[in-house]
């Protein structure tokens, strides 16, 4: 256990100041997911509201997934900022019992998922064109 001897505290100030700074990296970017969703929901909605000031018919060659991708992608980001919040819970419990114990678990996880994401958005281009 690696402990302060000036104040015979268990972690140092940095420890939890660099702590809550991961904590709001991951805020940021699980706002980033739910804005970028928000935004491909919204944009198939944009080009049809266009169509109709147009007063034409805008002709797409969207299957309509881009609302699916588009909910997907706000949850991935709530979902983001919910493990993100328990990851800085649990570090925190680990810096002031002494134990901390690094973890990628939630790292690798979501970079799992955008990848996929990033194909299935990808793909999804590829058959619009």
């Amino acid at each position: 256990m690696d402990r302060n001897k000036k104040d015979d505290i268990p972690f140092k100030p940095n420890d939890h100041l660099a702590n809550e700074r991961t904590y709001l990296a991951w805020v940021r970017t699980g706002i980033g997911i739910m804005a970028f969703g928000f935004v491909v929901v919204k944009f198939s909605l944009f080009v049809k509201q266009i169509g109709f000031a147009l007063g034409t018919k805008v002709n797409t060659a969207s299957h309509g997934y881009s609302a699916i991708i588009g909910i997907v992608l706000v949850a991935m980001g709530v979902l983001a900022i919910l493990f993100s919040f328990l990851q800085y819970r649990k570090t925190d419990q680990q810096l002031r019992s002494g134990a901390y114990q690094p973890s990628t678990v939630l790292t690798s996880v979501l970079t799992g998922v955008i990848l996929l994401i990033s194909v299935v958005l990808i793909v999804y281009l590829i058959q619009s064109v």
